[in-house]
C-alpha cells in the first residue's frame, strides 16, 4: 500500500480524516461550522494511553487544525477540527518514559481507518454476510433496552452475557457491576495468548496472582525461559528500557542475557547465549540448574521457601534432576547446564523470567513453578535486580449492598460458554454483548465457537470494525476510537510503583459513535426495572472522577494536573500477598501432544506476531508493512523450518507447503530459519483473516485454525503449544513478500536447490 494513501494531504496541509479517498470535490460536501477553536499551523501535544496491548504505555498525540471529512447528524461533510498527525511516547509516563513501540506508533490508524464503522448498524441479511443497514442511535438503544427489559420481565437476567477482551482500568469495574446489578453472570474474557498459567504459578509461589515486573536495569544476569520480553511479552517497552540500562547503564559493567527456547525469537536474538532446549522441557532445565547450585552449596534448599516446597524433591536437593539426567531430556549438554547455574548464582543480582510457549504446554504450570523456584533460590524475588509485583490500587468505589451475583454465576471461559450453548436448546444465552473480542478467529475450531454464536438469538457488538465475530452481530453500536474517548489503565506490571493512566479525549469524534461505558450507563437509566442499586453516574467521566479523586487527594495530587500528565503514579507499599494455597509438591511430567509422533513428527509452535500480536492489529496497514525482525517478511504469512529438516523434505525457501494436524490443514510459504529446533515448526499468528477490513481480509493463513484443543493439565488453560503436525511441499508457488526483496516466488525452471 502506498503510504501517501493513508494520509491524503491537501494543498493546505489538511488530512482527509476518512482516508477513503471518496473522489468527490470538496465543494459538493457540506461545510460544517467548527465547534472548537484551534490556531492554524500550531501543534498541541495531548496525553493519552495506548490501547493495543495491556502494558498501558502513555502517549502524546500531536494535534493540529485540519479539514476533516466527518458525519454530523447523519450527513457527511467537512469541518475544521483538531486532527492527530503523530503519536509519541509520553516522557512523563512511568511505564514507557517517552518510548513507544512500532505498534503504538501505528495506533493512529485505528482512528483514521477507511473501514471504520461510522454509525449504528442493524443486520438486514443472513448472519455472516455483512449486510447491515444504518439506523439512528435512538432506534439502536431502544432495541437493546427492549431486549434487556424482556429478559428482566421473564425473570431470566442470567440469559444476558458479555464477551470481551481483557478490559483496562475502570471499564472492567463498570461492566462487572452492570452485569451483577442486572442479575447476569460476570463477563467472559477471551484472549488468544492468555497468561492464566503464569498468574496461577505466581500466586502459588509468591502469593501474587499477577504478572511480574522485571528489574532488568539493576540485574547483572538475566535468563529468560521462553518469554519474548523485548518483543511481545508482558510490558515490552518498559522491559526494553530496562534491558538497555542493564547492558550499558553502568560503566564497566554489562549484564549478561541468556535465552532458553526452541525458537530464536527477537528477544533470543539479542541474548549473549541462545539455548535451544527441547520445547516443553524448560522447567526441567531450570531444575537442573537449581540442582547444580544446591550441590555446589552456592545456595541452600531452604532459601527458596514456599516456591521450592512446591517442587517434588526440592528439600533433598532435587536428586532426580542432575545435569546429566536433565541433559538427556532437554538436549542441552550437562556441562552447559552446570556453567549457566554457576554464573546465575554468582553474578548476583540475577533474575529468571518465564512466559510464552513454556507456559503453553500441558505441563506449563510445572515449568513456571520450576523457574519461580530457581528465582527464589538465589534471592531474586522482591529485591533490586530481580522480580517484584506492582502494587494494586484500591479505587474504593462504593457500590452499596447490591443483590448477589446470579445463581451459579461463575466466570466462564469461551470454551465453556460455547459447549453449553451448543448442547442446549433453546440457547441459555439469549442476548450477547460483544466488546472487541474475536474468538471465531482466535479459538481452536474444536471449541465450535462460531456454531454457538449462531445459536444465540441476539448479538450486540460495540466494535468499530467488522471481523469474523462481529460480522455475526444483529446490532452494531460502534465505540469511539481511543483518541476520541476517556481512557484509563492501571498496568499490572512494568513499574515498581503503582501506576494509573488517565486521559481525556484528544480529539472530537469523527463519526456517529458513542463510548461503550456511556452506552451501558444510558441503557441502565432507561430499563423498566432499574438496576439494584442504580449505577450512580451519568457518564464514564463521572465514574472516573469518583474513582480517582480519593486516591489523588490522599497523594496530594489533583484531577487537572493528573490529566495534563496523562496519569498518576505513587510509591505505595507492596501489594497484599494472597493466602498460602495448600498444594502437594509437583513432580516432573513430560508434555503431552495431540497427534502421534509417527504420523505428525513436528511440534507446532504458533507465536505472537511482532506486528499483530494475536491478530487483533492486522487491520493496520503500517503494521502490515512492518518487516518481521527475524525474516523481513511483510504482508505475508509463513512457517519457519530448520534448514537441515527442510533439505531432507525437499523444501526450499519460499516454497508453498502444507501443514497438517489431526484437525485441519493450512498452506503457507516456508522460511528456512537456522534458529529453530529440527523437530519444531513455528508460525506467527495474525494473518489468515476472512473478515477484517481491506488490509487483512483474505491474506495469508491462520495457524490457530489447525490447533488441537489441548489443555494445561493443572489450570485448564489452552495449551496452544501442544499440537503435532506434518509438513509437505506443494509447489514453488509460495508467495513471500520480503523487505526490499520483492515477492519471493521461485521459478521452478531456475530452481537450483
Amino acid at each position: 500500500m502506498d503510504r501517501r494513501f493513508f494520509f491524503k494531504v491537501s494543498v493546505a496541509g489538511s488530512a482527509t480524516a476518512t482516508l477513503a479517498g471518496c473522489g468527490n470535490p470538496e465543494n459538493q460536501l457540506i461545510r460544517f461550522i467548527p465547534d472548537e477553536q484551534l490556531i492554524p499551523g500550531l501543534s498541541v501535544w495531548k496525553p493519552s494511553i495506548c490501547p493495543l496491548c495491556p502494558a498501558g504505555c502513555g502517549l502524546l498525540a500531536r494535534v493540529v487544525e485540519g479539514d476533516a471529512e466527518v458525519i454530523r447528524d447523519g450527513e457527511r461533510g467537512v469541518v475544521k477540527m483538531g486532527l492527530v498527525k503523530k503519536l509519541e511516547g509520553n516522557p512523563a509516563h512511568p511505564i514507557n518514559r517517552g518510548r513507544l513501540c512500532a505498534r503504538g506508533q501505528a495506533a493512529i490508524q485505528a482512528v483514521y481507518h477507511p473501514d471504520r464503522i461510522a454509525h449504528p448498524l442493524k443486520r438486514d441479511g443472513e448472519r455472516g454476510t455483512g449486510r447491515f443497514s444504518e439506523i439512528s442511535w435512538e432506534q439502536a438503544l431502544a432495541e437493546l433496552t427492549a431486549r434487556l427489559n424482556a429478559l428482566a420481565a421473564a425473570k431470566n437476567p442470567q440469559a444476558l452475557s458479555f464477551l470481551t477482551r481483557p478490559l483496562p482500568g475502570q471499564r472492567q469495574t463498570l461492566v462487572t457491576e452492570f452485569l451483577r446489578r442486572f442479575g447476569a453472570p460476570p463477563p467472559i474474557v477471551f484472549e488468544v495468548f492468555g497468561e492464566g498459567v503464569l498468574r496461577r504459578a505466581n500466586e502459588l509461589s509468591f502469593g501474587y496472582g499477577q504478572l511480574p515486573t522485571v528489574d532488568f536495569a539493576r540485574s547483572r544476569y538475566v535468563i529468560a525461559f521462553g518469554a519474548d520480553a523485548l518483543g511481545t511479552w508482558n510490558s515490552p517497552v518498559a522491559q526494553s528500557i530496562g534491558y538497555g540500562e542493564m547492558r550499558q547503564g553502568t560503566p564497566g559493567q554489562r549484564g549478561k542475557f541468556v535465552h532458553v527456547e526452541a525458537r530464536l525469537s527477537q528477544t533470543g536474538a539479542n541474548a549473549d547465549e541462545w539455548v535451544p532446549a527441547k520445547s516443553g522441557t524448560e522447567g526441567l532445565f531450570a531444575l537442573g540448574m537449581a540442582h547444580a547450585i544446591m550441590k555446589s552449596q552456592l545456595r541452600s534448599p531452604e532459601a527458596a521457601g514456599l516456591a521450592g516446597a512446591l517442587i517434588e524433591g526440592w528439600s533433598e536437593g532435587l536428586p532426580r534432576y542432575t545435569p546429566a539426567e536433565v541433559a538427556a531430556q532437554t538436549g542441552v549438554a550437562a556441562e552447559r547446564i552446570e556453567r549457566l547455574a554457576r554464573e546465575f548464582a554468582e553474578r548476583w543480582p540475577a533474575v529468571a523470567i518465564v512466559g510464552g510457549a513454556v507456559c503453553a504446554h500441558t505441563n506449563g504450570l510445572f515449568n513456571a513453578l520450576a523457574v519461580n523456584a530457581l528465582n527464589a533460590l538465589v534471592g531474586s524475588v522482591g529485591e533490586p535486580g530481580g522480580i517484584v509485583f506492582t502494587p494494586k490500587l484500591d479505587f474504593g468505589l462504593d457500590f452499596g449492598a447490591g443483590r448477589e451475583d446470579a445463581a451459579g454465576a461463575v466466570t466462564q471461559s469461551i470454551e465453556q460458554m460455547a459447549a453449553l450453548v451448543n448442547a442446549s436448546a433453546p440457547a441459555p444465552i439469549q442476548t450477547l454483548l460483544l466488546n472487541d473480542a474475536n474468538p471465531v478467529f482466535g479459538a481452536p475450531p474444536a471449541w465450535r465457537v462460531k456454531e454457538a454464536l449462531l445459536k444465540i438469538p441476539h448479538i450486540v457488538s460495540f466494535g468499530n470494525f467488522l471481523d469474523e465475530t462481529s460480522i455475526l452481530a444483529d446490532l452494531i453500536l460502534p465505540d469511539h476510537a481511543f483518541l476520541e474517548t476517556w481512557m484509563d489503565n492501571t498496568p499490572e506490571s512494568g513499574q515498581t510503583m503503582a501506576v494509573a493512566g488517565l486521559a481525556r479525549p484528544v480529539v472530537r469524534p469523527l463519526y456517529q459513535t458513542r463510548a461503550m461505558p456511556d452506552i451501558l450507563l444510558e441503557v441502565a437509566r432507561n430499563l423498566e426495572q432499574p438496576l439494584s442499586p442504580p449505577l450512580p453516574w451519568t457518564n464514564y467521566e463521572e465514574m472516573l472522577k469518583a474513582a480517582f479523586d480519593p486516591l489523588l487527594e490522599a497523594a496530594g495530587a489533583n484531577w487537572e494536573e493528573s490529566l495534563q500528565l496523562g496519569g498518576w503514579a505513587t510509591a505505595i507499599p507492596s501489594g497484599t500477598r494472597g493466602p498460602v494455597v495448600e498444594m502437594k509438591p509437583m513432580p516432573w511430567v513430560e508434555p503431552q501432544f495431540e497427534g502421534g509422533a509417527k504420523d505428525f513428527p513436528f511440534q507446532f509452535l504458533p507465536f505472537k506476531s511482532q506486528a499483530f500480536l494475536d491478530g487483533s492489529l492486522a487491520h493496520l496497514p503500517w503494521l502490515q508493512e512492518l518487516p518481521d525482525p527475524m525474516t523481513t517478511a511483510m504482508w505475508s504469512s509463513w512457517v519457519e523450518i530448520n534448514p537441515k529438516t527442510a533439505a531432507t523434505l525437499g523444501i526450499a525457501n519460499g516454497d508453498l507447503v502444507e501443514i497438517t494436524s489431526a484437525h485441519a490443514s493450512l498452506r503457507t510459504a516456508a522460511v528456512l530459519a537456522p534458529g529453530i529446533a529440527p523437530d519444531v515448526l513455528a508460525m506467527p499468528v495474525g494473518q489468515g483473516h476472512e473478515t477484517f477490513t481491506r488490509y487483512a481480509s483474505g491474506r495469508g493463513a491462520n495457524p490457530i485454525a489447525i490447533l488441537a484443543p489441548m489443555k494445561e493439565s493443572a489450570t485448564g488453560e489452552l495449551a496452544w503449544a501442544a499440537t503435532r503436525v506434518r509438513i509437505s511441499r506443494v509447489s514453488a508457488a509460495g508467495q513471500l513478500t520480503l523487505f526490499a526483496g520483492g515477492m519471493r516466488e521461485r521459478d521452478p525452471e531456475h530452481d537450483h536447490r
